[in-house]
C-alpha cells in the first residue's frame, strides 16, 4: 500500500505542475524555483514533515522534498553553527542528492552521447 500511496502522491504533484505549465506563461525554471521554495516554506511551517511521513517517496523525491531538505539543513546548521549555519546547512543536507544528480547525469551523457537540438 505504501508504494501505491507514493505513486499516487508523486503523480498528483507532477499532474499539478503539468497543469501549471500548460495553463500559465511561467517558464519551467520559475516553476522549479516555486516548488523548491514551497517545500521550504511548508517545512518551516511544520506541514511538510507529516505529509512526507504519510506519502513516503511520493513527497520526498520531487522538488518539494528538495526544498524541505534544504530547510531542515539550514535549521540544523543554525542550531549547531549559528549564523554561519545559515549559509552551510543547506549545502550539507543536500550534498548527496546534488552529487548524485551530477555524477549520474555525467555518466548518462557518456553512455548515450547527447547531441544539441537543431
Amino acid at each position: 500500500m505504501d508504494y501505491i500511496r507514493a505513486f499516487l502522491v508523486g503523480g498528483m504533484i507532477c499532474l499539478l505542475v503539468q497543469i501549471l505549465m500548460d495553463n500559465t506563461k511561467l517558464m519551467p525554471g520559475r516553476i522549479m524555483v516555486l516548488l523548491v521554495v514551497s517545500g521550504s516554506v511548508l517545512g518551516f511551517l511544520g506541514l511538510y514533515e507529516p505529509f512526507a511521513q504519510w506519502a513516503g517517496a511520493g513527497a520526498t523525491v520531487p522538488l518539494l522534498g528538495f526544498g524541505n531538505t534544504l530547510w531542515k539543513g539550514i535549521k540544523e546548521g543554525l542550531e549547531n553553527d549559528g549564523v554561519l549555519g545559515l549559509f552551510t546547512g543547506g549545502f550539507t543536507a543536500s550534498a548527496v542528492g546534488i552529487s548524485g544528480a551530477l555524477i549520474f547525469g555525467y555518466l548518462g551523457a557518456l553512455i548515450f552521447k547527447p547531441k544539441m537540438k537543431s
